[in-house]
């Protein structure tokens, strides 16, 4: 078998430079965003609006509101259970958020996560 000449992984040396420096470009853009969504806050409500929970974008509930008619003494399950809706609802719209403001940099590539894959 003839030896291919060039240079590894078949880039020539400039290419690689545009490449790491679209690469800190897209991680400095990734850094941005996050730091953006962990201010925003995501609203979601169950019920009918009977309990509404708000959670950052760090994953965090900031507040539980309840309406007076949903709090009965008799029917506790019902409240937890439009809690935990209400909760997952407003986590999903910040999951939502995120990817969909980090494929707008990533330009949509999968699995890039926190590194990238080459």
């Amino acid at each position: 078998m003839a030896k291919r000449g060039g240079y590894p992984g078949g880039m020539m040396p400039g290419n690689m430079n545009n490449l790491m420096k679209q690469a800190q470009r897209m991680q400095r853009q990734m850094e941005e965003t996050t730091k953006e969504l962990e201010s925003k806050e995501f609203t979601a409500s169950a019920g009918g609006g009977a309990v509404e929970v708000t959670v950052s974008g760090k994953k965090e509930v900031l507040s539980v509101k309840l309406s007076e008619e949903v709090v009965d003494p008799d029917d506790i399950e019902m409240l937890q259970d439009l809690i935990v809706a209400a909760t997952n609802e407003a986590l999903r719209k910040m999951e939502e958020e995120s990817q969909s403001q980090m494929s707008k940099i990533t330009g949509g590539l999968g699995g890039m996560g926190g590194g990238f894959p080459f």
